[in-house]
């Protein structure tokens, strides 16, 4: 179906859809399907006395506001960069996920109120053949808007597209759950509306729970996906000008409105202006293929100094000492008449305990104890991916 109505809808200009047009679309039909389920399965709680339909059909009530406010971030987070908000509203999107989140988990505490309450003073369920069809029907739709939801989300890398997916899954889920219950209470007449009625609440604070952490990690400054940094450094590496990279940062400014920045080692003994043209293509490759902003500072490195690499060597395991997860970057070697300094940085995880004056000092004992006559100048760096 989203793929017939973009092309009635959008498409009529003979363009590619825009990632806001598909989201829009997505949630525009996912506001009428929940509205619809809805309406059907309050009737149906209403008729049956069932407090886990009804509080299915409010779950369903609650994923039509939260259509509505994705529908609206996603416009907001559209919305072209201006003097105040230079990188973008792109992170409107991970806000109104957020908003959604909280209330998903207002609604599961309300129905899991009620459906306690039930269970200490339970009603008789009438069942019938049309309740359970209506149910039926209900998972069908649900299971074809968690396909729909989760490929457009894939598509366009969309969190908020992704974390409705889920929602939907979580629903087929609570969906089956009440339909249980009703052909438990059908066949044996046993009251278990209350305590299915608080699965569906569980489903729902489930729900909740993990896409305000998946809307909340990006605002907070999460670390860049694995797969990410993997490609940076295949992109980085491509061509054999750049022998390495480190001080890599990504900022987040929402899907697609990244900024990637990073320090780059070539050799010292290249030709300027010949790095120069290199760094600039590599920014150039960054930019195309992520979709990101790229700023690359240029590092020269020796890189046919025997001695330098050895005494590189000995240092980088000096400080792996103190943690395997440890490196050194922008090493070099000043020689003096009765001492030589060894210049680098070293990087440390950022959840590390030692605090980066007490890494400082362990550092300048191990080189001063280890390497003869040699101090080090150490810069204690933090690894942010």
């Amino acid at each position: 179906m989203i793929t017939l109505l973009s092309r009635l809808f959008l498409k009529k200009s003979g363009g590619t859809p825009t990632r806001g047009a598909l989201a829009s679309l997505c949630a525009v039909l996912g506001i009428g399907l929940n509205l619809l389920l809805f309406v059907i399965k309050y009737i149906a709680g209403l008729m049956s006395g069932s407090i886990a339909i009804t509080a299915d059909a409010f779950n369903n009530l609650s994923d039509t506001g939260s259509s509505v406010i994705s529908l609206l971030g996603f416009h907001l987070a559209g919305k072209k960069p201006d003097k105040g908000h230079p990188f973008g509203h792109g992170r409107v999107e991970y806000i109104t996920g957020f908003i959604v989140s909280v209330l998903i988990l207002l609604m599961g505490i309300e129905l899991g109120r009620s459906a306690i309450a039930k269970i200490f003073s339970p009603e008789p369920v009438e069942m019938g053949l049309l309740m359970i069809g209506i149910l039926c029907v209900s998972i069908l739709i649900k299971l074809y808007m968690f396909f729909y939801n989760r490929s457009v989300g894939k598509k366009i890398d969309s969190a908020a597209l992704r974390t409705v997916a889920r929602d939907s899954l979580t629903d087929v889920a609570a969906t089956g759950t009440v339909l249980l219950a009703a052909l438990v209470t059908d066949i044996t007449g046993l009251q278990v509306d209350g305590y299915c009625g608080v699965l569906v609440a569980l489903f729902i604070l489930y729900t909740g729970f993990t896409s305000a952490r998946d809307t909340l990690n990006p605002l907070l400054g999460q670390a860049p996906a694995p797969e990410l940094i993997k490609r940076i450094e295949e992109i980085t590496r491509e061509g054999g000008v750049i022998v390495g990279i480190h001080d890599l940062v990504v900022h987040d400014y929402g899907p697609g409105r990244r900024m990637i920045s990073l320090h780059a080692e070539v050799r010292a003994d290249g030709d300027l202006l010949a790095l120069h043209d290199a760094i600039d293509l590599c920014e150039h490759r960054l930019e195309e293929e992520l979709l990101c902003n790229a700023v690359i500072h240029m590092d020269p490195i020796a890189t046919d100094d025997a001695h330098v690499s050895e005494m590189r060597t000995r240092v980088e395991g000096l400080v792996k000492g103190l943690c395997p997860d440890a490196a050194i970057h922008d090493f070099r070697m000043v020689t003096g008449p009765t001492h030589t300094n060894l210049i680098f940085d070293a990087v440390f995880p950022s959840d590390i305990e030692q605090t980066p004056a007490r890494l400082k000092g362990q550092i300048e004992d191990l080189v001063r104890e280890n390497c003869e006559n040699c101090f080090a100048a150490v810069t204690i760096d933090t690894d942010y991916v």
